[in-house]
């Protein structure tokens, strides 16, 4: 099998092809052109969206030249797969300011000093916008029945719902399968990538080049990913895990990952990172705790670069192992009202920080948990909470201005304020 695929089945990527073995054989015999759409209906991508770049980033990695499609024309359409309503349309400068962002966060991945593998980057606004609607129904919607076009789950699951598919959605799959005849015909790209759910639209375009064309292009299809608490990759209780550093600064991005479940651990390793298979398989009777935090690190270098991973590693160790302050950090307020606990564990546990008491004791256990720099040997009964004249929060009938983390290093901080409590998270 072509070292390519070889490696995508290896890192966890592969789910379906259309014809691997042909493909295999293409890719054996010369350098190619694959790509990756991304509509741009928010201002970032998240974590959700980082598998398909690390696909790019693999595609690269071997010597063959990725295609990044930003799809400032589908965006306009909104793609109704693994949707049960209508997305919501944006406005055109949203959409373009949307495109800048996002292109410049995906060339932060596929930086490269090979002028062979140096990423495209295409807007399939260019080529959408002037197409005559007499014209692409002839030469292109004649290709395509309804009788098809109904089974594809995209389109099935909102029907046997009974949710409402608008027409303009239904056009999708013909958009995104004239994209890759587009970028067939003008850059001779011979793969699509794109996840599980996008089978029927990428299966479309393949279709649509062999009857057209008569030529032979190639889908691949990645798993879509949950965590192991059944959670949604890319969504947190918090919130999206967002790409760009203005929305969500480096420090809570080294966060999420060096406070992924265990059981995600050397998944999240293959997938997300550029360490090899081999290296991952030697260091896995390693302390769990040290290759979470090589996972934190390696991600925030891609991301952010290395001086930015060193930063973050670096608070989080003088924070939890020197016992620095905590300023500067992500600060949770609580409502009084809200806070309804009984020891330490149901306090970090009313954060959402961790999602268990189970990992909260361990964490415990491991010295993980700190107030006022002082590391928690076990999970402390609060005899009574109540408000003093000092505006201090009191504990076990000891007063403390409560600073509480939940990780070996860093989590997170859950700050309680006295004299501010109030029902918003910062």
């Amino acid at each position: 099998m072509n070292k390519f695929l070889q490696e995508f089945r290896e890192r966890g990527y592969f789910y379906q092809c259309t014809d691997d073995q042909k493909l295999s054989d293409v890719l054996n015999s010369q350098k190619i052109k694959g790509y990756i759409g991304f509509d741009c209906t928010a201002e970032s991508l998240h974590v959700g969206s980082l598998m398909q770049i690390m696909c790019l980033r693999l595609l690269q990695k071997h010597g063959h030249q990725p295609i990044v499609l930003l799809g400032g024309g589908t965006t306009r359409i909104g793609d109704p797969s693994g949707k049960d309503k209508t997305r919501k349309i944006l406005e055109e400068k949203t959409i373009e300011k949307n495109i800048k962002n996002i292109k410049k966060i995906l060339e932060k991945f596929l930086k490269t000093k090979n002028q062979d593998t140096t990423p495209i980057f295409v807007n399939n606004y260019d080529w959408l916008k002037n197409l005559n609607y007499i014209s692409f129904l002839r030469d292109i919607g004649k290709h395509f029945t309804i009788n098809k076009m109904l089974s594809f789950d995209s389109v099935k699951l909102r029907l046997d719902r009974e949710q409402s598919l608008s027409y303009m959605e239904f056009n999708y799959m013909i958009l995104q399968a004239f994209d890759f005849l587009e970028l067939n015909k003008n850059y001779n790209c011979l793969l699509q990538i794109g996840g599980s759910d996008q089978w029927g639209n990428i299966v479309n375009g393949v279709d649509l080049i062999k009857r057209y064309s008569s030529k032979e292009v190639y889908g691949l299809t990645t798993p879509l990913i949950t965590l192991a608490s059944g959670t949604k990759m890319g969504k947190t209780e918090s919130g999206a895990i967002w790409l760009d550093k203005n929305l969500l600064p480096s420090y809570d991005y080294w966060q999420f990952w060096r406070n992924i479940d265990d059981r995600d651990l050397f998944k999240f390793m293959k997938i997300f990172t550029d360490i090899s298979i081999e290296e991952i398989e030697k260091r896995k009777n390693d302390n769990i705790n040290d290759l979470k935090v090589l996972l934190a690190n390696e991600a925030t270098k891609m991301l952010h670069g290395e001086n930015e991973s060193k930063k973050c590693f670096d608070q989080a160790k003088k924070i939890f192992l020197d016992n620095s302050s905590d300023e500067g950090l992500p600060t949770f307020k609580i409502s009084k009202n809200d806070i309804n606990i009984k020891n330490l564990s149901d306090l970090i546990l009313s954060t959402k920080i961790e999602k268990s008491k189970s990992e909260i004791k361990r964490l415990i256990k491991n010295n993980g948990i700190k107030i006022n720099n002082i590391k928690i040997e076990e999970d402390l009964p609060f005899l009574e909470i109540n408000l003093q004249n000092k505006n201090l929060l009191q504990i076990s009938n000891d007063p403390y201005s409560l600073v509480a983390g939940a990780n070996v290093l860093l989590q997170s901080v859950l700050a309680l304020d006295a004299a501010e409590l109030q029902g918003t998270q910062q």
